[in-house]
């Protein structure tokens, strides 16, 4: 069944249910309308801070965006992709895409101009929808995407050089359009990155993003009762595959714009939110308000929540020992996926198995996992080696780069670059990451593009970017600078020369030493995080 069945299906079961509700507290805290009036304002208005849209009017806008679309000639097989910050009309423009047989491309909202051409270019993407928070961005490149025939703007204000989304699309039909799909047409395209940091497209068809579905409701249970607060970005695989639950269940899901503490214990409250997805710096800011006596649970109705699950980056187990603490009665499980493996969940470590936690846990729904070494032999259980997976949900392919293909997959295994053990009950651990990428609060950062910049400057003779251990982000990225002989350059220099990269990307902290190289002149890497972890940084940056 391919995924825009299951969004019909739940217009004709739950058609007045509400769907799809957007909370931006911002607005909310600006505003003299309270959390009591909120039902008695109109959904539409995008001046406050609360909308929401049933299953009906769901179906109803993506029909209309897809009709929209086959009129301006955008057939099976075309590809449009999608910039827009996390909002309301973000899911029913997903599907309305689909709904045409084109592919759709959800785009990192971090990307740079240049990063965003590349990505069209790559993905050879023929039309584009974007927010106003990329007007500048997606000027600067205008005329420069060789497919890009249409710019579709979403919000007031449209700049001259693209159309207004809902202008255009007001006035199509809401009937679905007659175009058929099957389990095995292409459906998407997810960026991912290796390990120079370019990105690679990631092509899937809809039989993953319906196998995604099923494995989201077969770990965490979810009926139609269910509320899902979704707090990450939706171009990320982690939350549209978590949200994909509610899809299949025809149940309610809050996209929350904002990660403070309050706001999201006010939603959970407010809206009765019984699943919430986390990264682990907002699980550690909410434990951190309470400790400091800054939130009280007394003031929040917390009884309905029942599950708090985690993914995207390691999970210390402190964590979750001092969440218990606040939280006893909760379902914890915590997600180990990629985007090739369609996002979480092919390695998930079970709502009752948290007695194991700091195991990213035992093979999802549907999925295998083995653990090799170097020649394909399976290692034995505590044994180190590569983790590969398998299973319905796996991409096709790197879209026009069959060389990474073939380099990660194999036989229908998925090698992930991770490296993983297993213990005696066979639940996984991740040891390390084969390739060299810093998880940061659940964004991936690429070193070698860092040092790559960094190398520009004057005074570097050598540098090198690793991750070390951050309580709250899991990691952060540490720039290791050998200077030029006689050259003097403080940190403060080196803030400042970084604030022409991405905030994202700006090292957090400066090592003034020498970068070791091995004999074929690769970073020594390993050594480097073994010298400045933990308390080690410290006297190094004392002795620099």
């Amino acid at each position: 069944m391919p995924i825009t069945d299951l969004l019909a299906r739940n217009a004709e079961l739950y058609g007045d249910n509400i769907s799809l509700v957007e909370l931006n507290p911002e607005i909310q805290e600006r505003s003299p309308v309270t959390w009591k009036e909120y039902e008695l304002i109109q959904p539409a208005t995008s001046t406050i801070y609360r909308r929401e849209i049933s299953w009906r009017v769901f179906e109803e806008k993506a029909n209309r965006f897809a009709n929209f679309l086959l009129s301006r000639g955008i057939r099976k097989g075309h590809k449009v992709a999608i910039l827009l910050m996390n909002c309301l009309e973000w899911l029913p423009i997903y599907f309305g895409i689909l709904k045409t047989g084109a592919l759709v491309v959800p785009m990192n909202f971090r990307y740079t101009a240049e990063e965003i051409k590349y990505c069209l270019n790559l993905a050879e993407v023929d039309a584009l929808v974007f927010g106003p928070e990329f007007v500048s961005r997606v000027e600067e490149i205008c005329g420069q995407v060789a497919k890009v025939g249409m710019l579709l703007y979403v919000g007031e204000t449209c700049p001259a050089y693209a159309e207004s989304y809902d202008r255009f699309t007001a006035n199509y039909s809401s009937t679905a359009p007659s175009i058929p799909i099957t389990d095995e047409d292409d459906a998407a395209i997810y960026f991912s990155s290796g390990t120079t940091g370019f990105p690679k497209a990631i092509l899937h068809k809809h039989r993953s993003l319906t196998h995604s579905c099923k494995v989201e409701q077969n770990h965490h249970m979810q009926t139609e009762d269910d509320i899902f607060l979704c707090i990450p970005p939706l171009y990320h695989t982690g939350a549209k595959m978590h949200w994909f639950g509610s899809l299949l269940s025809g149940s309610k899901a809050v996209i929350l714009r904002g990660v403070s503490p309050k706001w999201i214990l006010d939603a959970v409250s407010q809206e009765k939110c019984t699943i919430v997805w986390l990264l682990v710096p907002w699980a550690q800011d909410i434990l951190d308000a309470l400790d400091r006596g800054e939130l009280h649970l007394s003031n929040y109705d917390t009884s309905q929540w029942r599950l708090m699950h985690i993914g995207a980056q390691p999970v210390p187990p402190s964590l979750i020992k001092r969440w218990m603490t606040y939280f006893p009665d909760h379902l914890y499980d915590t997600n180990y996926g990629l985007s090739e493996s369609i996002g979480p969940g092919c390695v998930h470590l079970g709502i009752e198995n948290i007695h194991k936690v700091g195991a990213i846990g035992i093979p999802g729904y549907g999925w295998e996992t083995k653990i090799i070494l170097e020649d394909g032999n399976q290692v034995s259980n505590g044994e180190v080696g590569e983790l590969a997976v398998k299973g319905p949900g796996l991409m096709e392919c790197y879209y026009n780069n069959i060389e990474a293909t073939d380099a990660v997959l194999h036989d229908g295994w998925l090698y992930t670059g991770d490296m993983a053990k297993q213990d005696e009950d066979g639940f996984i651990y991740l040891v390390d990451r084969k390739k060299d990428v810093i998880i940061s609060g659940g964004e991936n950062i690429y070193p070698v593009q860092i040092e790559n910049f960094l190398m520009t400057h004057d005074c570097i003779k050598d540098v090198a970017v690793i991750g070390l251990p951050d309580r709250r982000l899991g990691e952060i990225s540490a720039a290791i600078i050998e200077l030029k002989q006689g050259h003097v350059c403080t940190e403060d220099e080196m803030k400042e020369f970084c604030n022409d990269l991405p905030r994202y990307k700006r090292p957090r902290k400066f090592i003034f030493a020498s970068v070791p190289r091995n004999p074929t002149g690769k970073i020594e890497k390993p050594v480097l995080r073994e010298r400045y972890g933990g308390s080690n940084l410290v006297a190094a940056q004392n002795k620099g």
